[in-house]
């Protein structure tokens, strides 16, 4: 079954111009990705969407709402693949593993920006507070699914009981921040995938099996 691509008009004199708004939202989340929300200007959206100004507006009604849309397809696409195992079957220490491993493929993948858009080049001015709150908050329930299946484990007796599944999902976050930052600066896979593995050794070892009771030996008889 063949799909259709959503076109829009575009504003200007004589003949109205398409174009594919899924091609232009993905150019759009790659200038986001790349140099964070305010310091791309709708004049570098416009040129990297190749389309007006009038366009832009008249698809997406402004440039915040532009970035909401991105931040959403990003959500569908690499965040999907990204956080993919932790709906995945196994244990959790294979889940955060996984997180992991995705995070050094993704944040160095070439054709895409560095690092991971959720958290790379995101501070804002005063005047743009509410879109760093935004992203805080998606950060944050990543987080917490994090620890979801943490504790997932901790009940499934893969971890100690006593294991602290809100301060091992913020460690492994944070390792995921650090990974980002670092790939940002020009780590290559390789080198985020030692980090990764640096980090696991920081999993709790699973608690200690009881040990099987002896079994005692009937006196033989004379």
């Amino acid at each position: 079954m063949t799909t259709m691509k959503k076109s829009v008009s575009g504003a200007g004199r004589g003949r109205p111009r398409q174009f594919d708004r899924d091609a232009a939202l993905g150019q759009a989340l790659a200038l986001f990705w790349r140099h964070g929300y305010e310091s791309t200007s709708v004049a570098a959206l416009t040129e990297a969407m190749a389309i007006t100004a009038p366009s832009l507006y008249a698809a997406f009604g402004s440039k915040e709402q532009l970035f909401y849309e991105a931040v959403d397809r990003y959500a569908e696409t690499h965040g999907a693949l990204l956080y993919g195992p932790l709906e995945a079957g196994g244990s959790a220490r294979d889940a955060v593993h996984g997180l992991l491993a995705g995070a050094a493929a993704l944040f160095s993948a070439k054709g895409s920006p560095a690092g991971c858009f959720l958290m790379s080049g995101t501070s804002c001015s005063a005047d743009c507070a509410y879109i760093e709150d935004t992203l805080r908050l998606r950060r944050r329930e990543k987080e917490q699914a994090m620890q979801a299946r943490i504790e997932a484990g901790i009940a499934a007796g893969e971890l100690p009981a006593g294991a602290d599944a809100a301060a091992l999902a913020r460690f492994f976050n944070a390792v995921m921040q650090g990974m980002s930052m670092q790939a940002r600066d020009g780590a290559t896979r390789a080198a985020l995938e030692g980090l990764a593995e640096m980090a696991m050794l920081a999993w709790p070892a699973p608690p200690a099996r009881p040990a099987k009771a002896a079994r005692t030996k009937a006196p033989q008889r004379v």
